[in-house]
């Protein structure tokens, strides 16, 4: 494949944007690859500027759950521009949007729009501190929920990829007042919470945990996170930006059985554009101006083409039998780079919950970071490389899931395989 004309691009970007990228795991340093500039996207396909195609599991980072171009997004689409693209003023589409991830999500009785994921997280805390007259946060290692500042403790994501443990910028007293423990670790949440809980506004997780590769919660885990905030009185915040409408319908909440105070979306409600909520119990959400004192707002928020496109969407996925047509899919991919990395005695350690997964080249279980960051980053750097040259798009990163679509089709996943058993091979040639 040639890659001229992204190279081209990427040297000029590096003139004018920090880093070439306006998100950091996309410049691919850490896999050793610059980054394609891509021009458009079908169905399960993306083509670069080059005129190369690749089968595309990232979509987007995750909300392309249809594929690209869904017609009826696309549909959806159309008719919105036809009428505008922002009036900063309310719309029949926020209502309509708010409505479905109310009848979808149980624990939801009111919701706000926002314009992204860090948005929604940072919006979610202010208001358990508020509701709860504490400073407190804990969220857990490697769990990433945006770049707001208390938010980068042990993050990962982006910062675990380029091996950053914090940020500069962000005040030690902004640090001070969050404590960052090691997912799946009851015990630890336990002692956490018997010796801080009364200063502790809010506990934030990623219900599964998709930012440190694909890392699904252990049996108990989620449930003594419900037992210990009711017993301190604080407050619950699932983060299913990546999540919400991903693994479920119900969002991961509806398959754990946990019900969280608070719940963060994004992604998907968006359709594949900029979007974020976060919506939850009534008392709280009614403490949110102009209904109540604490304040958030947003000029683009529920903006009309967002709302079109999430509503569009999200009808598709409350069909029947469409998140168990995505999980056959999944689980086909994963069975098959299991046997294949097992054909080649090449170590990896593979999860899914629905669509999401995760691979990780180690010989041991994956539950946390640690565990995550024993991963063979070289040997995940020379997988991504082949699996590219073979026409498989993936995440840049070890630290990041893998999203399956409704658009991939059997052949998608035969030649993914086939692309994986020739990386398996080269790789345990390269270790012989």
């Amino acid at each position: 494949m040639k890659y001229t004309t992204s190279q081209r691009l990427f040297d000029r970007a590096k003139e004018l944007i920090p880093g070439g990228v306006n998100s950091p795991v996309r410049a691919c340093r850490s896999v050793g690859a610059n980054p394609l500039f891509i021009r458009r996207a079908e169905g399960s396909r993306i083509f670069d500027v080059d005129g190369n195609g690749y089968i595309d599991y990232v979509g987007s980072w995750g909300p392309m759950i249809l594929g690209h171009r869904h017609p009826a997004v696309i549909e959806a689409l159309t008719a919105a521009l036809a009428n505008g693209t922002s009036y900063g003023a309310p719309t029949e589409l926020e209502v309509e949007m708010a409505q479905l991830i109310i009848d979808a999500v149980p624990s939801v009785e009111m919701v706000r729009m926002v314009n992204s994921g860090t948005e929604a997280t940072m919006s979610a805390i202010r208001l358990a501190r508020a509701a709860t007259g504490r400073d407190l946060i804990v969220k857990f290692d490697g769990c990433y929920h945006g770049h707001a500042d208390s938010l980068l403790v042990e993050a990962g994501s982006g910062v675990a990829t380029l091996a950053i443990a914090g940020s500069p910028g962000v005040p030690e007293s902004f640090v001070s007042h969050t404590v960052s423990i090691a997912y799946n670790d009851s015990e630890a949440v336990r002692q956490v919470m018997a010796a801080k809980g009364d200063k502790i506004a809010a506990v934030i997780v990623e219900a599964v945990a998709g930012n440190m590769g694909l890392v699904p919660p252990v049996e108990g885990f989620l449930k003594t996170l419900r037992q210990e905030c009711d017993r301190s009185g604080s407050v619950l915040i699932f983060d299913e930006v990546m999540t919400g409408f991903r693994v479920a319908y119900g969002g991961a909440q509806s398959l754990y059985g946990i019900k969280p105070d608070l719940t963060c979306f994004g992604k998907i409600i968006g359709g594949g554009l900029p979007v974020g909520a976060y919506g939850g119990r009534r008392d709280l959400m009614t403490q949110m101006a102009p209904q109540g004192p604490v304040y958030q707002a947003g000029t683009l928020s529920g903006n009309p083409l967002a709302m079109a496109a999430g509503i569009a969407g999200m009808r598709e996925l409350g069909k029947p039998g469409f998140y168990e047509a995505l999980g056959e899919k999944a689980s086909r991919l994963i069975q098959g780079l299991g046997a294949a990395a097992k054909k080649y005695d090449i170590a990896v350690s593979i999860a899914n919950v629905g669509s999401m997964l995760g691979l990780f080249f180690v010989d041991t279980p994956v539950r946390n970071f640690e565990d995550a960051k024993r991963s063979n980053l070289d040997r995940f750097s020379a997988y991504y490389r082949i699996m590219l040259e073979n026409g498989i798009y993936l995440a840049p990163s070890q630290f990041e899931a893998l999203f399956v679509s409704a658009a991939h089709e059997e052949s998608d996943i035969e030649a993914t395989l086939r692309a994986a058993e020739a990386a398996f091979k080269r790789l345990s040639d390269k270790q012989q």
